[in-house]
């Protein structure tokens, strides 16, 4: 007869079992939004004290009109408008990222697609401020909007303004979509492990997520929707952007090389503005294992690429404004690069074509320090780039007679300053709130990794 067995065993079996070590990805991921370090309280109250100033002058210009600005016969587009376009072509890199790397099965972009997706988020958000002050009669707003009214006004179709509207409205609306289901599987790993207000605001974020089989197919099936929805639209948006010149007769504008010259662009300076923003995030939160060397130089690759185009654009600007033998295009030409504004002509080209090439240099490709600095140049180039094409064009057209020389206004100066403390405001939160790089698509890639001997 066997001995029975120890009284302990029963004691032992009641105890709860212990609970599974955190996987390292979860950790290292999850640290950013854990802790206040002081340095980060000094970043955002920055921020917090522009996006003060930037309501400041918004309010103060809408009382007094848009007289604070520097408009003046016969330029009145000015720097809304530019930032406006400039902001618009951030937001295309995460687009790019997420969705059409994503089609590709390009599995290098899981460790930078949240941050990138972020971006895109915020930038549309502060791009959507510019068209608003540019009306100067905020509260008409609701007039850009085709909705029945008893009054039978009704929007003009025929104005490439509305053509904004929509597409802003549209991408927006997909961009925040797309951001969102993303994040779900990460929500629901900073649920399990934060408490108090944190863990309320997780599970409601988190929408119920389990982890279970038809979540995850489901969860797929958007990712690869929203995907193929996404990829026209980063297409779509910047040439509707576009043809708000292109459309127009103005020298300099009426071309019909715009729409694949924006968009280009805009994925050149997207790319430029998620390396300022990812370089500075890997060093102060210890993501090297993560963000690695081969994540940067694939995005140097495609920044190389875009900056190629964009070196091609220019050219063929200057090329067929002096082929084409039509004096106002080949003189509008002529004062961008030799006129007064021949600064802003030489800074885009400088930034924007000759500085990238470097980038045919494997070793800077990987070099960090090197990539920030270009990745300013390029957004400073970037913008130039919007100034030349918008200020040059419109002070000097068709008749001499009515030249004019633009000056920006400090209140608009003021404005283009607030606007890049509102985009660091929102994502500063962001970091503390979300985890900058997805989790879940990480832990896909080493699952990768291990099956395929470390290929990517």
């Amino acid at each position: 007869m066997p001995p029975p067995p120890p009284a302990t065993a029963v004691a032992e079996s009641l105890r709860p079992l212990t609970p599974a070590r955190d996987s390292q990805a979860n950790i290292d991921i999850m640290a950013p939004t854990k802790g206040f370090p002081w340095q980060y309280w000094l970043a955002l109250g920055v921020a917090v004290l522009g996006v003060i100033n930037l309501f400041g002058m918004i309010a103060y210009q809408t009382y007094v009109g848009l007289g604070v600005a520097g408009y003046q016969t016969p330029v009145f587009w000015g720097l809304y408008i530019i930032t406006f376009v400039f902001w618009i072509g951030i937001g295309h890199a995460g687009t790019l990222i997420s969705a059409i790397l994503f089609l590709f099965r390009a599995k290098w972009r899981n460790a930078v697609n949240r941050c990138a997706e972020a971006l895109t988020v915020f930038a549309v958000i502060t791009a959507a401020l510019f068209p608003l002050l540019h009306l100067g009669r905020i509260w008409k707003l609701y007039f850009l909007m085709p909705y029945p009214n008893q009054r039978g006004l009704w929007v003009n179709f025929k104005s490439p303004l509305l053509w904004d509207v929509f597409a802003i409205s549209t991408y927006m609306s997909i961009s925040i979509v797309f951001f969102y289901i993303g994040l779900i599987p990460d929500i629901a790993i900073a649920r399990d492990r934060a408490t108090g207000v944190k863990k309320i605001l997780y599970t409601i974020l988190a929408l119920g997520w389990q982890g279970t089989g038809p979540q995850w197919k489901a969860h797929s099936r958007s990712i690869l929707h929203l995907s193929g929805l996404a990829t026209p639209l980063v297409l779509s948006v910047h040439s509707v952007v576009s043809w708000d010149f292109a459309m127009s007769l103005v020298p300099g504008w009426h071309a019909t090389i715009f729409a694949p010259y924006f968009v280009a662009g805009a994925v050149f300076g997207g790319f430029a503005m998620v390396l300022n923003v990812l370089i500075p995030v890997r060093r102060i939160f210890g993501l090297e294992r993560y963000l690695t060397a081969y994540h940067f130089e694939n995005m140097s690759r495609f920044i190389l690429l875009t900056s190629t185009i964009c070196g091609y654009a220019y050219m063929a600007e200057y090329f067929i404004a002096w082929y084409s033998q039509v004096e106002p295009e080949s003189t509008s030409f002529w004062l961008r690069a030799f006129g007064p504004y021949w600064f802003s002509t030489w800074c885009m080209i400088t930034f924007n074509v000759i500085f990238p090439q470097l980038l045919w240099i494997k070793r800077l490709r990987t070099n960090l320090p090197f990539l920030f600095i270009l990745g300013v140049f390029i957004n400073i180039g970037m913008w130039f780039e919007r100034y030349v094409i918008i200020i040059t064009s419109l002070s000097r057209e068709y008749i001499t007679g009515a030249w004019g020389l633009y000056i920006p206004s400090p209140v608009e100066l003021a404005i283009l300053a607030g606007s890049f403390c509102w985009f660091s405001m929102w994502f500063l939160i962001f970091l503390k709130v979300f985890p900058v790089i997805a989790i879940t698509e990480v832990k896909e890639l080493v699952i990768h990794e291990k099956e395929h001997g470390g290929a990517h």
